[in-house]
């Protein structure tokens, strides 16, 4: 791609990208046949774009990143996810998706670590609640919008809460496997005991760091949701 690289869409064109969207489904086909197809499989086109936006509209890299993606989804068995198959852990309320978006139209995922207990739960059993809210909140994506905004509630956290290794797994989720889907991330009430953890993230969190917000529970109520739709922890 080289100097079309950093142009935006707009720039390309729409004939141009549609190029490059062929393009890139015609190379995983005959270079990575045993992808399957589908809806986020090698052929579906939406996904493609979204990864050449997020590659730069490089075909190479975008090809490469899919590639990793869609073995990930197999070998991970997201299709596979359901609320049944979550349903032990999600009755925790450690995290859900809310039934309303924000003002910017984007679907909320809420996640509650005063109720994350990493020693009582298996890492995979979070980890697939995770994945499967992530899916359920794209699942609502507006037409027109493309992130959703992830509130983490940090009222409440106590030593017992902390887990760098679902945070590390949470941003390697969305930048490898959904990126640019995260629109924004708001750090609800962060304690001092908090900070220690933060400045272990941070290295891990790459451009998202940017995304990052730490705010207090009526900025959330006041800016981010109308009086009907803000989520019931949030409305004093």
């Amino acid at each position: 791609m080289g100097a079309t690289d950093d142009r935006s869409t707009k720039e390309l064109g729409t004939d141009f990208i549609l190029q490059l969207v062929l393009e890139v489904k015609e190379k995983l086909e005959k270079e990575h046949p045993s992808l399957p197809i589908g809806t986020n499989g090698r052929d579906d086109e939406d996904m493609i774009l979204w990864f050449l936006k997020d590659r730069k509209f490089s075909v190479k890299d975008s090809i490469a990143k899919l590639t990793k993606a869609i073995r990930w989804r197999e070998e991970f068995g997201v299709s596979n996810l359901s609320e049944e198959s979550v349903k032990g852990i999600y009755e925790t309320g450690k995290a859900y998706v809310h039934e309303s978006t924000d003002v910017n139209g984007r679907p909320v995922l809420v996640v509650v670590v005063s109720k994350h207990f990493p020693e009582k739960h298996e890492a995979i059993d979070d980890q697939k609640l995770c994945v499967y809210l992530i899916e359920q909140a794209l699942a609502k994506l507006p037409h027109g919008i493309g992130e959703i905004l992830v509130i983490v509630d940090l009222r409440g956290f106590c030593s017992e809460n902390a887990d760098f290794m679902f945070l590390k797994f949470l941003i390697d989720v969305f930048y490898y496997y959904y990126p640019r889907r995260l629109g924004q991330v708001l750090f609800v009430d962060a304690p001092f005991i908090f900070r220690p953890i933060w400045t272990l993230i941070v290295p891990y969190l790459k451009s998202y760091a940017s995304l990052v917000r730490f705010c207090k529970p009526e900025t959330v109520r006041n800016e981010y949701f109308t009086v009907d739709t803000v989520p019931e922890a949030f409305k004093s």
